[in-house]
């Protein structure tokens, strides 16, 4: 089963504070402050966390 979600796309080099915070750490993909991952998606770290809070 997939699962349905919204995606926020954020240029983090158009955005100073961002910038700062993750400087060459992205990619990343974030669910509020949580790090789901970094340079690499990892679909199967993903998967789990949606279905943990869905």
């Amino acid at each position: 089963m997939e699962l349905a979600f919204d995606l926020q796309v954020l240029d983090v080099d158009a955005d100073p504070v961002l910038e700062a915070r993750f400087n060459e750490l992205v990619p990343v993909l974030m669910h509020g402050e949580r790090e789901l991952s970094r340079y690499h998606l990892s679909v199967e770290v993903v998967r789990a966390y949606l279905m943990e809070i869905l």
